[in-house]
């Protein structure tokens, strides 16, 4: 699992920090992490419904902000539990652009143990980095 749980960062929130040899996989790797705080079971999301997300900004922390909260949209305003089948980032220093494909399936509470309800990634010391050994990110959640 290359992401980890952070206990120390904020009481009443949830925080992670994740890890990918790539961008790209900082992303998917990114987006397990968050619905893993949601769903205790990862394996329980079964690919019925497909998603594209087509994400631009000039930053590439601010992207995986984005992308992150697209998640989080289709929870609330679909009841769709999604994880990231695919990640493309383009782009440079001043424009970025993501194509991502993402496949999950409605929200059963009867198969999928809900843990807590994420409301929205905050920035609160949210980050992107680049490192010897590919990307990290640290996220706080609003749950």
């Amino acid at each position: 699992m290359p992401y980890r749980y952070i206990d120390d960062i904020a009481i009443a929130d949830v925080a992670f920090e994740a890890w990918g040899s790539t961008r790209e996989e900082l992303f998917i790797v990114a987006a397990d992490a968050l619905m893993n705080v949601m769903v205790s079971d990862l394996a329980t999301i079964r690919a019925d419904d497909g998603v594209e997300l087509r994400l631009e900004n000039e930053a590439l922390d601010m992207l995986l902000f984005n992308f992150l909260n697209e998640f989080i949209y289709y929870k609330d305003a679909r009841q769709l539990l999604l994880r990231a089948t695919s990640v493309t980032i383009s782009g440079t220093d001043q424009h970025f652009t993501l194509h991502a494909k993402a496949a999950g399936e409605r929200l059963d509470p009867a198969r999928h143990q809900l843990i807590v309800d994420v409301k929205a990634v905050t920035l609160h010391r949210f980050r992107v980095e680049e490192t010897a050994g590919g990307w990290r990110t640290e996220v706080v959640l609003d749950i």
